[in-house]
């Protein structure tokens, strides 16, 4: 019996050296194949909506001012990471796609249920700590901004794609690339640290060019969630931490700032870490925490290439 970390889950079925190099490249193409189905979808339905065809392409192309339906593309073109990994699991390595979620086989909603509201926590220390450090240089009016349509379609966006888009990079980057670099080492260590270290690299990469101190923020996020996967035997602590800021962020910057600067920021400082990192460590005891006293399951205990069968 050897039992077997979410990061390890590969090898409990016809693991071999070529699968996790040929699932890695069959996602982003997956992925990027998706993405244009998604953007030609948009652009369709502003055509049918009457918008000119010029126009429509104008705002998708994320050059100027960012509009409703660009934060939508957005949002789907990373949504449809999560059925692109579940094929390529299924395909490639013969992993039923619940085993994405947990080593449960599934998500498990109790303890998704529970993360969320920790991540509120987390959130509240946030704002303790941003009390005692110098003001950061954020691009806001001070002011509550106007209701308009536009912030309506905002809105609607953000409510019904976002959490998507946030379980999208989830699962591509802390879930299957978790699970096919986890796969590669025989040390059980050096598995778990590259399985952690190497997705929260490529995370922060994924988001463009960008300020030092703003890369240094989502390298942390992507370490700080790659450990809660390992710590907690799935993507659900990740999940909800990645949805609940996505929303505070997107929600800042409808309240009292604008979207193409929450889309693309710059001019980071240092002085925003400590608030940052305080949400993601406070999370992380927190979620470890409450883990054991929920008994939420970390590991696979079966005989290694027997057939995985869910285990509620």
């Amino acid at each position: 019996m050897e039992p077997l970390g979410y990061h390890r889950l590969q090898r409990a079925v016809r693991w071999a050296w070529w699968r996790p190099l040929v699932g890695v490249v069959a996602v982003v193409a997956l992925v990027f194949a998706l993405q244009l189905v998604v953007t030609l979808a948009v652009t369709v339905l502003l055509v049918v909506r009457g918008t000119s065809p010029d126009d429509a392409l104008d705002q998708l192309s994320g050059i100027g001012e960012v509009t409703p339906a660009y934060l939508a593309v957005i949002n789907l073109g990373w949504a449809v990471a999560i059925p692109a990994v579940w094929l390529v699991a299924w395909a490639v390595h013969r992993l039923r796609p619940g085993w994405l979620a947990s080593v449960g086989g599934r998500i498990r909603w109790s303890w998704l249920a529970a993360c969320f509201g920790l991540a509120m926590l987390a959130l509240m220390a946030t704002v303790v700590v941003g009390a005692f450090v110098p003001a950061q240089d954020v691009e806001t009016s001070g002011d509550l901004n106007e209701f308009t349509r536009q912030t309506r379609d905002f809105l609607l966006v953000i409510v019904l794609l976002t959490p998507l888009q946030a379980a999208g990079e989830e699962y591509a980057f802390r879930g299957y690339l978790t699970q096919a670099v986890g796969g590669v080492f025989r040390s059980p260590r050096l598995a778990m640290v590259a399985a952690v270290v190497v997705p929260a690299l490529l995370f922060a990469l994924a988001h463009g060019a960008q300020d030092p101190p703003i890369f240094v923020d989502r390298l942390a996020f992507g370490l700080v969630a790659g450990a809660l996967v390992i710590l907690t035997g799935g993507l659900e602590a990740g999940i909800a931490m990645h949805v609940l800021n996505n929303f505070l962020a997107f929600g800042a910057a409808l309240a009292f700032g604008d979207m193409t600067s929450a889309l693309n920021p710059t001019g980071g400082t240092w002085w925003s870490l400590p608030v940052t990192l305080t949400q993601s460590l406070v999370y992380l005891g927190l979620a470890v925490w409450v883990s054991r006293l929920m008994g939420v399951r970390r590991t696979w205990e079966q005989p290694v290439l027997e057939p995985i069968r869910p285990r509620v």
